[in-house]
């Protein structure tokens, strides 16, 4: 039976149970759950806090989670030892780990932090990166609430997840220097661990679903005397299916496009000759 972590509250709790659910896995239907078992998949889902998540896979309680790569480097030792590892990505969740300052202080850069107080809730994120860049700080350790740490009197400037930054400048913030960290969703199993077929299979069903989330299929009715331009337009992945018309010299064309990309493609086919443009939804994929 495949074990997996899911986040029960927070921003990446709702996505990670969408993302399972469009994958075929039964999720819970009500937040008081704390675990639900799909027969169909023999899989059990454990709904955690994000931050615990990695620190059960690590320690090979459960067999892979979803939770943040901010929180997963946040747990795993300096020498990386007993740690889970990022398997995937899941393309939800973004934010960033970033140095902010009073907007009236002179700290306008990571440069300027040395000899301050830096609040934050991920000090082994925080001290990693002062050790690595040589900044000797003082790392004040807190909870939650670390934008109101420098009104307050007990930091000279914060490091925190952010995903706007709206938060922090309506505490008087503002954000200096480049990100520490680019986090998002990802999905973590045991370091060193052999991939199981359960694992390899939820594997290819959330790529399934990421695919189908940036993709659509793009069919259109094309001239032949224009079938290679058009298709070199929609190449696909491995190539577009082209199927004849009844009509003579017509050809059907199938391919998948980007969906960012649609609305360009269908113009640049119809001023090209092609006509019977049509885009469908993909709910999911196997590539």
């Amino acid at each position: 039976m495949l074990r997996v972590a899911v986040p029960n509250k927070g921003v990446l709790s709702e996505p990670a149970a969408a993302m399972l659910a469009e994958s075929g896995y039964r999720q819970r239907r009500s937040t008081k759950d704390l675990a639900v078992y799909d027969p169909d998949s023999d899989t059990e889902f454990f709904y955690l806090r994000p931050r615990d998540i990695a620190v059960y896979v690590a320690a090979g309680t459960l067999d892979v989670g979803i939770t943040g790569r901010d929180m997963l480097l946040e747990t795993t030792p300096p020498d990386g030892v007993g740690a889970a590892a990022e398997v995937m990505p899941l393309g939800f969740g973004r934010s960033s780990f970033r140095f902010a300052a009073p907007a009236d202080s002179a700290i306008d850069g990571p440069e300027r932090l040395a000899g301050t107080r830096i609040a934050t809730a991920y000090p082994g994120l925080l001290e990693r990166y002062l050790d690595e860049t040589g900044i000797k700080a003082t790392v004040v350790k807190l909870d939650g609430a670390v934008e109101t740490a420098c009104r307050l009197g007990v930091a000279d400037a914060v490091c925190d997840v952010v995903e706007t930054g709206t938060t922090l400048r309506a505490a008087g913030l503002r954000i200096i220097g480049e990100p520490v960290l680019a986090s998002e969703a990802i999905l973590v199993r045991r370091a060193g661990a052999e991939e199981i077929p359960a694992v390899a299979q939820l594997r290819r069903r959330l790529r399934g679903v990421l695919v189908a989330r940036q993709y659509v299929m793009l069919d259109y009715d094309c001239p032949n005397d224009i079938l290679a331009e058009a298709t070199a337009m929609t190449p696909g992945l491995e190539g577009p299916t082209v199927s004849p018309l009844q009509t003579e010299g017509w050809s059907a064309v199938r391919a998948m496009v980007r969906q960012s990309d649609t609305n360009r493609v269908m113009d640049e086919l119809w001023e090209l000759g092609a006509r019977a443009i049509l885009v469908t939804s993909i709910h999911a994929c196997r590539i």
